[in-house]
């Protein structure tokens, strides 16, 4: 983790962008810890808010994005070529559609607070052919809200970021695998009443 704050001590808004980016499209970069140091760094005087914050935005914004279009070329791409073999059709893709259009936009949204989730719910939109203009209101909005959440955070929390900030990444965590395993349980359940009636 310290090889993060060096880039950021050296290459400033550029590392933030850059490392936000790759993290929210899926590598192993710790996000939240990163904004929240970016928002200590802040309250010392280091880095600009404005140049943080919008540094930050941007990379969020440019990762999910990127998911996003990864899912609706490549992960459509997979899904015609061997589909079959994974029973997915058509008719299930719409099935996918149509749940995003009830609830998963808000997926899209709270997705960016649990960890390993902000990527695959932005390939599953663009999977599942949802609207550009769509996924950016929600994805991007709650873009903009997980990114001034964790750099607030860290401006009020001062010295304290460090501890604070390995005590949230660890929650995340918990909470990502239980929400998984509750997603997983549903789709168990609901699959067994389906194919019981």
């Amino acid at each position: 983790m310290s090889h993060v704050f060096d880039w950021i001590a050296q290459y400033g808004y550029g590392a933030i962008f850059l490392l936000l980016m790759l993290g929210v499209v899926g590598l192993p970069v710790p996000d939240e810890t990163l904004l929240v140091y970016c928002g200590y760094l802040i309250s010392r005087g280091v880095l600009n808010p404005a140049g943080a914050f919008f540094a930050a935005l941007a990379g969020s914004w440019c990762g999910i994005s990127l998911s996003y279009l990864i899912g609706r070329t490549a992960g459509l791409g997979v899904v015609h070529r061997f589909g079959k073999y994974l029973h997915v059709t058509d008719a299930r893709l719409n099935r996918v559609h149509a749940w995003f259009d009830r609830v998963g936009h808000w997926a899209l949204f709270i997705g960016y607070y649990i960890a390993g989730v902000r990527h695959f719910t932005a390939i599953i939109a663009g999977t599942s052919k949802l609207q550009f203009t769509h996924f950016m209101a929600f994805a991007w909005t709650g873009g903009l809200v997980w990114v001034a959440t964790f750099l607030t955070l860290g401006y009020f929390l001062g010295e304290n970021w460090r501890r604070i900030a390995e005590m949230i990444h660890h929650d995340l965590l918990y909470v990502s695998i239980a929400a998984v395993v509750a997603a997983l349980a549903y789709y168990l359940i609901r699959r067994r009443f389906h194919s019981d009636s």
